[in-house]
């Protein structure tokens, strides 16, 4: 552990983060204990409960040794090699059950959280499923993922989800990150233009499409083409493909103006969610 004058100067997670991971895991672990339907199929998936649940014990695993300084290869970072990844992963563990996999989804994110209490979090960048990013980045994937396999979880199981607002803003670091590695090539090709993108009550960044790829930027642009307020709910559930943008219109969650409003729907189009 780094120290100056006998202080600890360890890195320290965002606010929030910390306890959004544990309560997220812990809610999810919730869900699978009310006599859920393993064999239920997951609205929009081809997997089952008891699948979903499986790969987010795995990922939480995943993530709790990459936090730790444990380097696993899986995948090149792409969208399509994270999905194949994934199914080779389901397909080499056989549990199903409810019970172990909720104590596992909650070991696993305490283990990722510990790394940090303990002061082992790794320093620098890490290699992750999508890319290399910061250990403190890589805490909002790990929440990011959670919510929403979380949320397929409630859904298939007639239960309540667990994304809310505060929880939204905390995965912003990771989606930031993450867009331009999931860009889509071939919607981004001949596209010029510059968002902003506003989430109501909260934060705002900037999108800028050039060259057939995408450029995030913390501070919006100076003169964006198009502005899109979205209520930030409805935001991350367009950002993990779990919701369609002229849904999200027809509810109200969206708002769009600028020189260019017509680039709007463009937009979620950019991405294809992993």
């Amino acid at each position: 552990m780094e120290s100056v004058a006998g202080q600890d100067v360890r890195g320290a997670l965002p606010e929030g983060l910390e306890a959004a991971v544990r309560e997220t895991a812990r809610e999810i672990a919730a869900l699978l204990s009310r006599d859920a339907d393993m064999e239920r199929a997951v609205p929009g998936s081809r997997w089952s409960v008891g699948e979903a649940a499986a790969h987010l014990a795995q990922a939480n695993e995943l993530m709790a040794q990459l936090a730790a300084g444990q380097p696993r290869a899986y995948g090149d970072g792409t969208p399509q090699s994270l999905a194949a990844a994934n199914e080779r992963a389901l397909a080499a563990f056989g549990e199903r059950r409810a019970q172990p996999l909720a104590e596992m989804i909650e070991t696993q994110a305490e283990a990722y959280l510990k790394a940090w209490d303990t002061g082992a979090a790794a320093r620098g960048t890490l290699l992750t499923p999508l890319g290399p990013m910061t250990a403190d980045v890589l805490g909002s994937y790990l929440l990011t993922h959670m919510l929403g396999h979380g949320y397929d979880l409630a859904r298939a199981l007639g239960q309540p989800h667990m994304i809310d607002r505060a929880r939204v803003g905390l995965t912003v670091p990771f989606l930031l990150t993450a867009m331009p590695r999931v860009t889509d090539p071939a919607r981004a090709a001949g596209l010029s233009a510059r968002y902003t993108i506003r989430l109501r009550g909260g934060g705002r960044f900037g999108v800028t499409v050039a060259d057939g790829a995408v450029r995030v930027d913390p501070r919006p642009p100076a003169r964006p083409d198009c502005t899109i307020l979205t209520e930030p709910v409805t935001f991350l559930l367009m950002a993990l493909g779990r919701r369609g943008q002229w849904n999200a219109l027809g509810r109200g969650g969206i708002t769009v103006w600028g020189r260019r409003p017509w680039l709007a729907p463009r937009f979620p189009g950019l991405f294809k969610a992993p």
